[in-house]
């Protein structure tokens, strides 16, 4: 299993940068553009163990899988969920997002992702795994947010 977490600081209050994570649709492909659907198939109250059917494009292919909410909180200064999924049966993969609120304008952002290949012969493929995929995610979660929070 390889494991890859990034941080970084965004200039944006905490809620504005939660909407990108835990909205709509809409706003959830502004920082993850090849999510085509993301429609509810199990809701809980809690939020974990909620169930999503997820379509993801890649290039032409569209992929489905279900994505489960395993951690989930939503406090003022600090908020959290994780998520995981099966892709392809290739790999089992969790994405954690992490928001701490620094002050009224400004928030922490630190995304954890895990991948754990389920057939042997994917694991070559995590050896020359590296970190750019996690690295252009933070940025893209920062950029968007800061841009659209200048508009407002």
């Amino acid at each position: 299993m390889k494991q890859w977490t990034k941080e970084i600081v965004i200039d944006a209050p905490i809620e504005h940068v939660w909407k990108y994570l835990d909205g709509s649709l809409e706003n959830m492909q502004k920082i993850m553009p090849q999510v085509v659907s993301n429609e509810p198939v199990t809701l809980t109250e809690e939020k974990v163990g909620s169930i999503y059917l997820q379509k993801y494009k890649e290039g032409k292919r569209v992929m489905e899988y279900e994505v489960e909410t395993l951690d989930y909180l939503d406090a003022p200064s600090e908020k959290k969920m994780k998520v995981g999924f099966t892709l392809g049966g290739m790999f089992e993969i969790t994405a954690g997002y992490d928001l701490v609120k620094v002050d009224d304008d400004k928030t922490r952002f630190i995304y954890t992702t895990t991948n754990r290949p389920l057939k042997w012969f994917v694991k070559l493929f995590l050896l020359f795994a590296n970190d750019k995929v996690v690295v252009d995610f933070v940025q893209r979660v920062k950029r968007v947010a800061e841009e659209e929070g200048r508009q407002q």
